[in-house]
């Protein structure tokens, strides 16, 4: 256990198990009291359990981010158990649909941008305004390289994740003319998960990208600690503030955040381009 974030009170969606499960069980390594929230009661349960073996604090409550009302259950939580929220991460994903958009179901493909991008934004409207007001907080969306490239057959999850970089940067535009709110959008990393499975065992996925899903196949066994670990680190690292000068950004467990220049915030214009 370390001092790190002591005295802060974080949320992350999505956090029965993978990437979730490990920036949970991080955040509160370092110090935090931890919000662990899923759809899936065990899982819950799971983190938590993990948690406070470890010597933290956490508290579970199931939600669907899709909607609000959940979303605002959290943060109910959060301040009755631990305090307000000073840091938020929206890691709750889907990896379908798979394969070409016009064959696509586009209310499947509607409801993946719902879990990504609507919950991105019932996240950012339920615990931004209390750290505005507060001048100082923090909002992670995990985010993937995905969002960054064309990746033919994954137009549901490829849109959304792109959708959630640009809304960090808008959100840490506002936050800075706010005060005292950044925003990240980072790369979890490439370690096998419950999107994973769902992924592999998806019989579209396997018509229209068998070479995806060759990949996953080929990490099974592997040891994903490291990963996972990498990860968490990360985001811990975003939650001190110390790196507030890099609201906006998209960043990578690799990254050398010290290394990275500053972010420019420079004042809007509605002109029109010459």
């Amino acid at each position: 256990m370390s001092t790190e974030l002591q005295g802060q009170v974080a949320v992350v969606t999505g956090s029965g198990r993978g990437f979730g499960k490990a920036i949970a069980e991080g955040l509160a390594a370092a110090g935090a009291a931890v919000i662990v929230s899923s759809r899936t009661q065990s899982e819950i349960e799971a983190t938590v359990k993990s948690i406070a073996d470890a010597g933290g604090r956490a508290h579970g409550v199931v939600a669907d981010v899709t909607r609000l009302a959940d979303v605002q259950e959290l943060r109910t939580a959060a301040e009755e158990t631990f305090g307000p929220v000073t840091l938020a991460v929206h890691n709750a994903g889907v990896p379908w649909p798979f394969g070409p958009t016009w064959l696509v179901d586009p209310a499947r493909w509607w409801a993946a941008q719902q879990v990504h991008v609507l919950g991105a934004m019932h996240v950012i409207n339920t615990f931004v305004p209390t750290m505005v007001d507060r001048h100082d907080g923090r909002v992670v969306v995990v985010s993937s390289a995905g969002g960054t490239r064309v990746a033919p057959y994954l137009s549901g999850y490829g849109v959304a994740k792109n959708t959630q970089i640009r809304l960090v940067e808008f959100l840490a535009h506002e936050g800075h003319d706010a005060g005292g709110v950044a925003a990240f959008a980072v790369h979890p990393g490439d370690e096998l998960t419950g999107i994973s499975d769902l992924t592999m065992n998806d019989p579209d996925a396997q018509r229209w990208l068998p070479w995806f899903v060759e990949h996953l196949h080929a990490k099974i066994g592997e040891d994903s600690s490291a990963g996972f670990k990498a990860c968490a680190d990360l985001v811990v690292k975003l939650g001190t503030g110390r790196y507030d000068r890099l609201s906006g950004q998209y960043l990578t467990p690799t990254d050398d955040l010290d290394a990275k220049p500053d972010s420019v915030f420079e004042a809007p214009s509605l002109a029109p381009p010459p």
